[in-house]
């Protein structure tokens, strides 16, 4: 039984090793390697990846459960049964050799015994040859001394088995009443101790496999209410808004239709007391030559068919270098990463270039070390490189200066619409679908704004993207820029582009430019880039 129930805990264990190998896969397979660009902002996904890490210490704590069964109970058996094997086999040999030395005795008994027997038997044949003998008259005297000391000796010999066997006798006695009295009710005492010692272990290895679970317990609650603290982290709201910060285009909605008067042609005289309806911007439009609304295929009415990528088809557009197919503010976005991957690359390449120099001047003092001319065409390479990165970032920057100044001039427009109650036509449908005409854009001069420009009219002031301290005291005596003091925390509301200018804003509301080097940032997480126009 012992044997059986050590094979049950083992099978048992083996339960425990193979749930938590397929639940530690099953995490595996869910929550893949992912890189730093990958990672996940949703709520949703990042409580699921908190359960996940939940699970893979649920995963741990069963295996824990195994290694302790196979320990402190599974391999705490396999030994004691070992050692009651052998204790069993000891107790057994002892309870043979005592039965081994009772059936000796017996038959030396037994041999006595027949000895006597035998010894009696002969004793009366040779009497009898002696009385027969001494009733003939016919025997001699010889032949009846010869029977008469035959017979003394053969009763003699009666005697001395009679007395051996009376001794074999009584020794076996002996023996027996100390096998059944003694021997072997002390062997069976050994056996039963033996075997209340086993049942003994069999309970404290009950306990140990109950232990092993209740050991766990706590440390599974708490991935539990792990578990249960991710559910209740997850945010509709949240995620809502980042998918809104995520695939936002730019776009401002249609303008309002204008009033097509067909009826312009027409005579009127003065006493029809009637007055057009035409309004008087449409007028000077049409005195000044202007297209028909519907004879402008750039007008939104001819767009109408295109249709907001959610509710119909995702338009065909072709991939260009400058992302120009995609919409202002997803451009202005991917315009915005690929110049941040160019600046690592370039600054690789400087470091680069720097350990070649350092590398050479070493070389150049201690010429035993190697030939410093030998580094000149790594370090042309290098230099090359670098400035075909400098070419890519100026270009990309160019192109993110666009973006970004078209949807300032859009900013603008939509600020004199509100005041005059209407909209310019711009190059979107109705329905707000994008098109690659950009013959209708608002044409503003492709420079980046500078750290002095008046930017800070807009009626809605910039989100808080991030916050600063600053290292040192700056005066800001020139315009656009902000006076701080050392050690004084200011919030970041547009990042550096490139210029050494951060732009900033003080807990009074006081915004400008202050240098990025004075400075230590630290931006809020998916604010990134936060300088974004709705």
């Amino acid at each position: 039984f012992l044997e059986r129930y050590a094979k049950f805990v083992k099978e048992r264990l083996e339960i425990e090793q193979n749930y938590a190998k397929q639940l530690r896969n099953l995490v595996k397979k869910y929550c893949p390697k992912r890189s730093k660009d990958e990672e996940p902002r949703f709520t949703s996904c990042l409580s699921f990846y908190s359960i996940l890490n939940e699970l893979n210490d649920y995963a741990g704590q069963r295996e824990v459960v195994a290694e302790e069964m196979a320990h402190r109970v599974y391999g705490e058996l396999m030994r004691y049964s070992q050692d009651l094997k052998a204790e069993r086999k000891h107790h057994l040999q002892e309870g043979r050799k005592a039965q081994q030395h009772l059936d000796h005795c017996w038959k030396q008994m037994d041999n006595s015994k027949k000895k006597f027997e035998r010894e009696c038997r002969e004793a009366e044949k040779s009497q009898m040859t002696y009385e027969r003998l001494d009733n003939d008259i016919n025997a001699t005297k010889s032949e009846v001394e010869k029977a008469k000391a035959q017979f003394y000796m053969r009763t003699h010999s009666a005697d001395e088995s009679k007395n051996e066997y009376a001794a074999q006798l009584q020794s076996f006695n002996a023996e027996q009443w100390k096998h059944f009295h003694s021997a072997i009710p002390q062997i069976f005492k050994n056996l039963q101790n033996m075997d209340e010692r086993r049942t003994v272990k069999l309970g404290e290895t009950y306990r140990s496999f109950a232990e092993a679970e209740r050991r766990v317990i706590p440390i599974i609650s708490k991935c539990l209410e792990g578990m249960v603290s991710a559910a209740k982290a997850v945010d509709e709201r949240r995620d809502s808004v980042i998918v809104v910060e995520s695939f936002k285009s730019g776009f401002e909605p249609p303008a309002d239709f204008p009033f097509e008067d067909f009826s312009q042609n027409l005579s009127r005289t003065g006493s029809d007391g009637t007055i057009s309806n035409t309004p008087k911007g449409d007028k000077d439009r049409d005195r000044d030559g202007a297209p028909g609304p519907r004879s402008d295929p750039k007008h939104p009415m001819s767009r109408t068919k295109n249709k907001l990528w959610l509710f119909g088809k995702k338009p065909k557009a072709p991939s260009l270098e400058d992302f120009s197919h995609l919409p202002p503010e997803q451009r202005r976005k991917r315009l915005q990463q690929r110049i941040d991957e160019l600046n690592r690359e370039l600054q690789k390449e400087m470091d680069q270039r720097d350990a070649l120099n350092k590398m050479k001047d070493v070389y150049e003092k201690s010429p035993q070390m190697g030939d410093p001319n030998s580094l000149q065409p790594k370090i042309s390479e290098t230099i090359c490189n670098m400035e075909k990165l400098r070419s890519e970032i100026h270009k990309n920057e160019t192109w993110l200066s666009e973006v970004e100044g078209k949807q300032s001039s859009r900013g603008d427009r939509r600020h004199s619409a509100d005041n005059h109650h209407h909209g310019p036509q711009g190059r979107e449908s109705p329905e707000g679908s994008y098109t690659d005409d950009t013959s209708q854009e608002h044409h503003t001069p492709h420079h980046r704004p500078g750290p002095f420009d008046d930017e800070f009219d807009d009626d809605d002031p910039l989100p808080v993207i991030g916050h600063c301290k600053a290292l040192y005291s700056f005066d800001g005596q020139n315009e656009g820029t902000l006076v701080m003091a050392e050690d004084e925390v200011l919030y970041i509301i547009e990042e550096d582009k490139g210029d050494g200018w951060t732009r900033a804003r003080k807990q009074s509301g006081e915004e400008g430019y202050v240098p990025t080097s004075y400075v230590e940032i630290t931006l809020e997480k998916n604010s990134k880039g936060a300088v974004t126009y709705i």
